[in-house]
């Protein structure tokens, strides 16, 4: 009987000697990640503010000014990046990290990935090429926003572990993979330092790199792995690496593609899907893609209400602003001429954005109201739909993708007006009458 008590408290003392030497690693990992954050963070803001600085003197040449600008946009997009991931990772950690499954082109998904990634390859002088391994299907189900997500960080790596050479992206269909499901297999082939084989065991961890060295010289927070291995496993699929230092490495995501019945096999595009027509083309083929609309924005920050109606302004639109949902309420169900669009901030002073959008659809504004904000995490857009907001467009804001948003839902609000003139053709009328008449029922069922 002793020696069971003495056996038990040595095994009770062994388990805390243990479970404490794993807290140390877990608390010395989290304390790196720390450290690689705070650089990663303050040396892009050390060039934001300096360069904007340099902005400011009068002296400066244009091609000065266009350079600082690049340098500044360059910084913002990396922090914001920064962001980005560690908002996942706490996803990935609350279990909150969720999926749309769509159906989806892959070929647009990789041209999407090389258009985003083509100036950080040509910055470094790499060649990023891809290739299609025979006919692959027309379209997956899948959700694009992830799968889009995942190669960026893969081929994100692939560059900058890479000095010399090319980032290949290389797209296989697997007929017959796990439990016989079909499958497609990307691969990202790099010539750049490679991995050895004791570094690629915990290469998938949260917070690490190959090495301390790493963060120093290539910079980075050893999180873009970690989130790439979670959305492969929620796929349905997984992330292999095989790496040769001094030679390069190959990280093959393989994601399920889901029933592919009806679904059209067809061959790679001749281009690889290379992305290099890039998408500035547009705002220079439509300059004035707002012309003759009136838009409120709602917005209590100046230097945000600058931005935005810079933006719009140069786009053609007439603006008008409130800077908080109160004076915005006022405007927008003041006598005059309705709005045809408004920019709602969800987060200001007096009345915020979402008691503002509530109380303009219960007075009846039909308008679309479109909520800007800088809250990010899953359900944020969920709440501002059910305020009555139309559209949630998040910040920082692209001026691209806000324009092409609003131009999308004024077309569809002329469209409906359009459709409703068709009352005064008689047969039209008797349609939309018995439509009215039976919705109450249809409505009950």
């Amino acid at each position: 009987m002793e020696v069971q008590v003495v056996s038990k408290a040595l095994i009770d003392r062994e388990l805390r000697r243990v479970v404490a030497a794993e807290a140390e690693v877990a608390n010395m990992a989290k304390s790196q990640f720390l450290a690689n954050m705070s650089h990663e963070i303050r040396t892009p803001l050390t060039a934001i503010l300096g360069f904007a600085d340099m902005l400011a003197e009068r002296s400066i040449s244009p091609g000065e000014r266009e350079h600082y600008v690049g340098v500044i946009r360059r910084n913002g997009e990396h922090l914001l990046e920064l962001i980005n991931d560690v908002l996942d990772l706490a996803k990935i950690e609350a279990h909150k990290l969720t999926l749309e499954l769509l159906p989806c082109s892959v070929v647009s998904v990789v041209a999407d990935v090389v258009s985003i990634m083509r100036l950080r390859a040509d910055e470094k002088g790499l060649s990023l090429s891809v290739e299609y391994a025979g006919e692959i299907p027309e379209r997956i189900l899948s959700d694009p926003t992830r799968l889009r997500q995942a190669l960026v960080n893969l081929v994100g790596n692939a560059t900058k572990f890479t000095e010399r050479g090319s980032v290949r992206i290389a797209v296989s269909f697997l007929p017959l993979w796990r439990e016989d499901r079909p499958a497609l297999r990307i691969r990202v082939i790099d010539t750049g330092i490679g991995i050895s084989a004791e570094k690629i065991k915990g290469l998938f961890d949260p917070f690490v790199q190959a090495d301390a060295s790493t963060s120093r010289k290539h910079g980075g927070t050893g999180l873009g792995l970690t989130i790439t291995n979670h959305i492969a496993e929620l796929l349905g699929g997984g992330v292999a690496v095989e790496s040769t230092p001094g030679q390069g490495s190959t990280f093959t995501l393989t994601v399920p593609t889901g029933s592919l019945d009806g679904v059209k096999m067809i061959e790679g595009p001749a281009d690889g899907g290379s992305g290099e027509s890039g998408k500035t083309g547009a705002m220079d083929a439509r300059p004035k893609p707002l012309a003759g609309l009136r838009i409120l924005l709602a917005e209590d920050r100046p230097d945000n209400r600058l931005l935005v109606c810079t933006f719009l302004r140069k786009a053609g639109a007439e603006i008008e602003v409130a800077e908080n949902g109160l004076i915005a309420v006022e405007k927008a169900t003041a006598d005059g001429p309705q709005f045809d669009v408004i920019l709602m901030d969800m987060q200001m002073p007096e009345m915020d954005g979402y008691e503002a959008s509530e109380k303009l659809r219960e007075m009846g504004l039909t308008s679309p109201i479109i909520a800007l904000t800088a809250h990010a995490m899953a359900g944020d857009k969920e709440k501002c739909l059910a305020a009555g907001c139309t559209d949630y467009c998040h910040k920082p804001i692209d001026r691209a993708r806000l324009i092409a948003t609003i131009t999308r839902h004024v077309e569809a609000m002329s469209r409906g007006v359009d459709q409703g003139n068709e009352a005064d053709d008689p047969p039209a009328a008797d349609i939309i009458d018995g439509f009215v008449t039976g919705l109450p029922g249809r409505i009950t069922a």
